[in-house]
This record gives structure tokens, C-alpha cells and sequence, in this order.
């Protein structure tokens, strides 16, 4: 769990939080659109919406992390192996977990277009 944590917190706290928030935000809205289901269509728009949010955010926050990367290879004086590697890491976090929440997303809406149409 304590690996887990550690790899949430290297995507930087503002993205990692903020994709977190998305998820479940997403999820509330599903258990939401499960109950009230002639507020469906809208809870789904907002859903995805929230889900392509998430991926945006987290391709911005690998760009950032590209540019702290590159910040510290620049005040290192010399590219090493450990340096690019932090820093590749740190770059990939928030991506991941911003499709990983697009993913969730469109997960929630095709279960609630299959439940339509049944």
C-alpha cells in the first residue's frame, strides 16, 4: 500500500489529487445515475466529460513533469541514469491514472446504455 501511495504522490499532488477527485466524482454519479433513472442521459454527458477532464489533466501534468525533469538534468550538469529515470516516472503517473479514470468512465456508461436498452 505504502508503494502505491509513493507512486500517487510522484505524479505531483495537484494532477494525482485532482484525477483522484474525477474518480470519484465519476463513480458518485454512476450509483447516482443508477437510482435516478431519468436523469441518465445528463449524469452520462457529465460523466463523460469528467473522463476526458481526467485525461487532459494528467497529459498536463506529464508535461510538467517533462519540464521538472528536464529543470533537474539542466541544474545537474550531467544526464545520469537515476536522474532521467525519477524523472521519466514522475512524467508517466499522471497520464496513466488519467486514462486509467477515462477508462473507469466509459466503463460506468456502457453499463448504463446496456441496462437502456434492456
Amino acid at each position: 500500500m505504502k508503494s502505491i501511495i509513493g507512486k500517487f504522490i510522484d505524479g505531483g499532488p495537484v494532477f494525482t489529487v485532482t484525477i483522484f477527485a474525477c474518480l470519484i466524482i465519476i463513480l458518485a454519479l454512476f450509483t447516482l445515475a443508477l437510482l435516478k433513472k431519468e436523469s441518465r442521459p445528463k449524469l452520462m454527458d457529465l460523466m463523460k466529460h469528467i473522463g476526458w477532464f481526467a485525461v487532459a489533466w494528467g497529459f498536463m501534468g506529464r508535461t510538467f513533469g517533462l519540464i521538472h525533469a528536464f529543470d533537474a538534468v539542466e541544474a545537474h550538469g550531467e544526464l545520469t541514469p537515476s536522474l532521467l529515470a525519477h524523472g521519466l516516472k514522475m512524467a508517466l503517473v499522471d497520464p496513466l491514472m488519467g486514462i486509467f479514470v477515462f477508462i473507469v468512465a466509459r466503463l460506468a456508461i456502457i453499463a448504463l446504455v446496456a441496462m437502456r436498452k434492456n
